[in-house]
């Protein structure tokens, strides 16, 4: 009987081999064949998920993906041309400022500004626009609101708020950015742009005061821990200066001028908020089960978001209700038409029907699961995760094989980001100097130490090539990036060559410069004594960083010059760089809006550290008075010729005082399979989900091709099986003869 058991169990395990070598074409995908011909971007997520969707508290990149296609601030960034182009998005244009003086006259649009009081932008909102549908807007025949008033029995099993069945809409309208600029007050919610806003919008402080008053009134009788609170409505203040006087007409007012203002306006902290959402999640029950707009926002948007399993999936899917007005650009940058960007000219956006966000935890199993082509692209918020397939194909021709006969796509971007090597001006050796004589001593010390950086040797060696070295603060793709100009051609590092070729300068002119500076061979030329700078690190040391220590050395030891590396943990390096005691350091800008100003001040003089208690940015305490007077007029320039020439200046002098030996800028590159379609890199557009196009089809064809089933190790257990089967069949059978004949017998 055992024996007949176990024979029955062989042929089952040899029935299931059978079985799963004529499993599906693709037996080892993680989405069904109908998933992947779905019109279904799949992308990953590290980590956790997205911590804040609220568009007034949301200022992380792993946010954007989502608080950008699923919100619509006013304007928004020309998705092709470069530089960036401010255009509108819900905003039917994008207006000058109206200036006013103290006396209420309106001034011409180049009045200085030290005459403008008031700058009033009056800003017309595209009629017919609709919020996507939501509950928070159904209403029943009498014109109530269904879903404001649920039973805690409702609210306390709800998970998701698209589950109930009555949804709704209305129309957006002015007085939705009215109250969303209102929530920047708001003091259950930290906006991190709060502190910077608040001195640009005449009422936002007196209303602030007004709402955490109220506030502490709604709270009163509530024990703290209470996590649902009484809805705090907006619509019961007046906020100065901003204002809808029409449906679609937004009116704000702005302290003094301010060009770089409307940049915010393209940004998700002014993107409209509907009361009626706020009132919805405000309702018993709801904030125990993550229900609020941190979790499922409610916007105008090209998608909304249908499905949130927290560290696991989340899944956004058309808007039903978006316009059918937006449009695909039809013109870009030059070599945009070659590279295919212009191929959906004019079609209607969005392309895609559903973003499927998964969480990824490790990166190889990611890796893997992309080059197999179940994910389009590794990371879609993110410029840099193709950055290491590069680096793979460098460093092995099977990578680069494999990478290029899947004709994975890298595109490459200069970021508006700057890293560089600073020098503190208060410090006596480095910096300044005390008098018109040292000055000029200590200028071309610095002047030599930017020579001998040889930042092209590190952009190869760290790199790995995908880095540009700077001339200048600037970065290309902003405007007043002139690369025939000063920000193309620092003539204090670089010879340029009758061929228009630019080289770094010699290392014996770097010499000269340093003898010169009172240093010949690196000794002071008064005690004979060797010259000791000191780079503030900004880590402790460890052998990752060593390299790029070594490296640092190197650089100042080919003029003689010893570098003492004062490694420390960052808290403590930043307390260093406040109270002005470093003296060489290295650091680094990334753009929030793509303006020149966001750049140069990092040079403006009122804007040291030392000077600010360590809230402005200007890490080298640099002070030029001839360009703080430049930086301050170009600052309130709109661009144009006039704001040009300014920062061409503002380069130059820079580019004479060295407060930085200037570095590079990094290159990202974005990755995508090649099915996937305008995936220009862009670090500032970043509602870019919309303009992406997938080809479903291809991706089913090419995932076939790559994860082909391999049959022969199950022939080989159906052989080895057979192995073990036929002589325990054999076997059986004899016994059940024998067995017969003694029964006969």
């Amino acid at each position: 009987m055992d024996q007949k058991r176990l024979l029955t169990s062989a042929v089952g395990c040899l029935a299931a081999v059978l079985m799963l070598s004529s499993c599906g074409p693709i037996p080892n995908s993680v989405h069904s064949i109908k998933e992947l011909s779905s019109n279904t971007l799949f992308t990953p997520f590290s980590g956790r998920s997205p911590k804040h969707l609220d568009p007034t508290s949301s200022y992380s990149s792993d946010e954007t993906p989502f608080t950008y296609s699923i919100y619509e601030p006013l304007y928004q960034y020309h998705y092709l041309k470069r530089p960036y182009q401010l255009i509108p998005r819900t905003a039917a244009a994008v207006p000058a400022p109206i200036f006013l003086d103290k006396e209420g006259n309106v001034l011409p649009e180049d009045a200085p500004a030290d005459k403008v009081a008031l700058s009033i932008y009056e800003i017309p909102i595209k009629k017919g626009i609709l919020f996507a549908p939501h509950p928070a807007f159904a209403k029943d025949e009498k014109g109530n609101y269904v879903n404001h008033h649920l039973s805690e029995e409702v609210t306390k099993k709800l998970r998701n708020p698209l589950d109930l069945p009555n949804k709704g809409t209305r129309e957006l309208v002015a007085e939705d950015y009215v109250y969303a600029i209102k929530r920047l007050t708001n003091p259950r919610i930290i906006s991190p742009i709060y502190g910077t806003i608040v001195s640009h919008l005449p009422g936002l402080e007196k209303l602030a005061a007004q709402v955490r008053e109220y506030d502490k009134q709604l709270r009163a009788n509530l024990p703290a821990s209470q996590r649902d609170l009484p809805f705090l409505d907006l619509r019961k203040f007046e906020l100065e200066g901003v204002s809808a006087p029409e449906s679609h007409l937004l009116r704000i007012e702005v302290k003094g001028k301010y060009p770089q203002f409307p940049n915010w306006l393209a940004m998700t902290f002014f993107a409209p908020i509907p009361w009626e959402a706020e009132a919805f999640y405000a309702q018993r029950g709801m904030a125990k089960n993550n229900l609020s707009l941190n979790y499922w926002p409610v916007g105008t948007g090209p998608y909304q978001l249908v499905e949130s399993i927290e560290n696991r999936r989340h899944v956004m899917q058309r808007n039903p209700l978006f316009r059918k007005t937006e449009l695909y650009p039809c013109e870009g940058e030059p070599g945009d038409k070659e590279k295919g960007y212009l191929e959906d000219c004019g079609k209607p956006l969005p392309f895609i029907d559903r973003i499927e966000i998964s969480a990824e935890k490790e990166s190889v199993p990611l890796r893997t699961k992309f080059l197999q082509g179940y994910y389009d692209s590794p990371q879609i918020e993110r410029l840099d995760n193709g950055q290491g397939f590069l680096i793979g194909m460098a460093d092995s021709k099977e990578k680069e094989e494999e990478y290029k006969n899947k004709k994975l796509q890298f595109p490459k971007v200069i970021e508006a980001h700057n890293t560089y090597f600073g020098f503190n001006w208060l410090d006596p050796v480095i910096g300044e100097g005390a008098t018109p004589e040292q000055k000029e001593k200590n200028r071309k010390l610095r002047q030599a130490i930017a020579i001998a950086m040889d930042w092209e040797e590190y952009i190869q060696i760290f790199e790995k090539g995908l880095a540009t070295p700077a001339h200048g603060p600037l970065p290309p793709g902003l405007f007043g990036h002139n690369p025939e100009g000063s920000a193309g051609f620092n003539p204090y590092v670089y010879n340029k060559l009758e061929d228009g070729t630019v080289i770094r300068k010699s290392l014996e002119e770097a010499k000269t410069l340093l003898a010169e500076a009172g240093y010949p061979d690196g000794r002071n030329l008064k005690t004979g004594k060797p010259l000791v700078l000191s780079l503030d690190f900004q880590a402790a040391a460890s052998p990752g960083t060593k390299a790029v220590l070594d490296w640092y050395q190197k650089q100042f030891a080919k003029l003689g010059i010893q570098l003492d590396i004062r490694a420390t943990d960052y808290n403590r390096f930043q307390d260093k760089v406040i109270n002005g005691s470093h003296q060489l350091f290295l650091w680094g800008w990334l753009a929030d809006y793509p303006d020149a100003e966001h750049f140069l001040f990092l040079l403006y003089g009122p804007n040291a550290k030392s000077k600010t208690g360590g809230s402005g940015e200007n890490a080298s305490n640099y002070q030029n008075a001839e360009y703080d007077r430049i930086f301050e007029k170009m600052r309130y320039m709109s661009d144009g010729p006039e704001k040009a020439k300014a920062i061409e200046q503002l380069i130059a002098i820079a580019q004479k005082d060295a407060p930085w030996t200037f570095g590079y800028f990094p290159t990202s590159a974005a990755a995508f399979h090649q099915w996937v379609y305008n995936g220009k890199p862009t670090q500032i557009v970043r509602n870019h989900i919309q303009y992406l196009r997938i080809n479903p089809e291809l991706r089913i064809e090419k995932i076939k091709e790559w994860n082909k089933p391999i049959y022969w190790p199950l022939f080989g257990i159906v052989v080895l099986l057979s192995l073990i089967i036929v002589p325990m069949y054999l076997l059986h059978k004899k016994r059940e003869a024998m067995t017969a004949r003694k029964e006969k017998a």
